[in-house]
């Protein structure tokens, strides 16, 4: 059984000011952009910041991470 990505891709989406790619995620972790994909629609406060101009017309959404309040109550 693998580990799940969650806390890593927060934490790292955290870090990045400026946002990431599922591209520039993927190849942070080694891994493929659709596994990449799949996680993110899982991962609780990340979002689609904006979307930008990779080529020939195709647009990335362009990631980003809330920070979660210590207090914040949990289900």
């Amino acid at each position: 059984m693998t580990q799940s990505r969650h806390h890593a891709i927060r934490d790292l989406l955290l870090a990045a000011e400026d946002g990431l790619t599922v591209n520039e995620i993927a190849d942070h972790f080694g891994a493929t952009a659709n596994t990449i994909c799949k996680t993110l629609k899982t991962v609780c406060g990340v979002y689609v910041d904006r979307w930008t101009k990779v080529s020939r017309g195709q647009y990335a959404a362009v990631y980003m991470c809330v920070e979660t309040p210590e207090d914040a109550p949990h289900p």
